[in-house]
């Protein structure tokens, strides 16, 4: 399994307030928009009363977001206004001639220096073999990194080849978002990818076989048979996983250094003060 870790963590490199803001704007829209084809966007999206969204909204929204980017993940790229308009022609051209519904028909149609784009865009370090992907790879690669979905529930999402995890992802409840948008605020990138890893610890330690002696065995991985994700459990509990957490941080207390078992603590209290608040499970 090829693990993207950069587009795991990409998400990181705006500040959080503006990035959650920006995020969640694309994350409506687009998601707005695969309903319309009959696909699942972001559980947590917002929905309003206005008119379903057009070419030209789904054009401002990326617009807006890659603005948003442009210091962090699309610091480093060449003519971003060049990349910016001409993948915004590709959502169109998308939502036009039906790519969000067979992304993988649209994407063969497209030239290699389209596919060049939508490579440079979604910061894929290979060319893109059209063939090889999967559904839930292809529409990503249509999809603005925000608003990308884990459309087969197995708790990674495709974007291309690449695996990558993220936390929330498309599949994580508004209330769980919500909650941890809160108990986030203030974090730093490497406090806010810790906890990201730390939450999806329950899916590492799921898939993991040992024997009967407690020696690894081997890890599942996606598409295995045996492969599990527990956030697709109808009674997955976020408050408990936190409670878990806590219990497991009191555990290692005296083996951690004073600041950093004071700081852990006091996020994952604030995520369980912020679960109840907003009626978590």
């Amino acid at each position: 399994m090829k693990i993207d870790a950069a587009s795991s963590l990409s998400n990181l490199l705006t500040p959080n307030k503006d990035k959650q803001n920006q995020d969640q704007a694309v994350q409506n829209i687009f998601s707005a928009m695969l309903a319309q084809v009959g696909r699942q966007g972001y559980v947590s999206a917002e929905t309003t009363d206005a008119e379903p969204p057009t070419v030209e909204s789904l054009q401002r929204s990326w617009d807006s977001w890659f603005n948003s980017q442009r210091t962090g993940r699309y610091s480093q790229v060449e003519k971003p206004e060049e990349l910016q308009q001409s993948f915004g022609n590709l959502i169109v051209r998308a939502h036009n001639e039906g790519g969000y519904v067979d992304p993988q028909s649209f994407l063969q149609k497209l030239s290699p220096e389209e596919l060049a784009v939508v490579q440079k865009v979604q910061g894929l370090a290979e060319p893109i073999d059209v063939d090889a992907l999967t559904e839930e790879g292809a529409l990503n690669l249509l999809l603005p990194g925000a608003a990308q979905v884990d459309l087969n529930r197995d708790g990674f999402t495709r974007n291309g080849e690449a695996y990558s995890f993220r936390f929330p992802n498309s599949n994580t409840p508004a209330e769980v978002v919500a909650a941890w948008n809160e108990a986030t605020q203030g974090m730093d990138f490497g406090q806010i990818a810790t906890a990201q890893i730390q939450m999806m610890l329950p899916m590492l330690t799921a898939n993991i076989e040992i024997d009967e002696n407690g020696q690894f065995v081997r890890q599942h991985q996606p598409g295995d048979p045996e492969f599990k994700n527990p956030f697709a459990n109808a009674d997955y509990s976020y408050s408990t996983a936190v409670k878990n957490q806590l219990e497991a941080l009191e555990a290692k207390k005296n083996e951690l250094p004073a600041d950093k078992y004071e700081s852990q603590k006091a996020f994952w209290s604030n995520l369980q003060q912020a679960l109840q608040k907003h009626g978590a499970a």
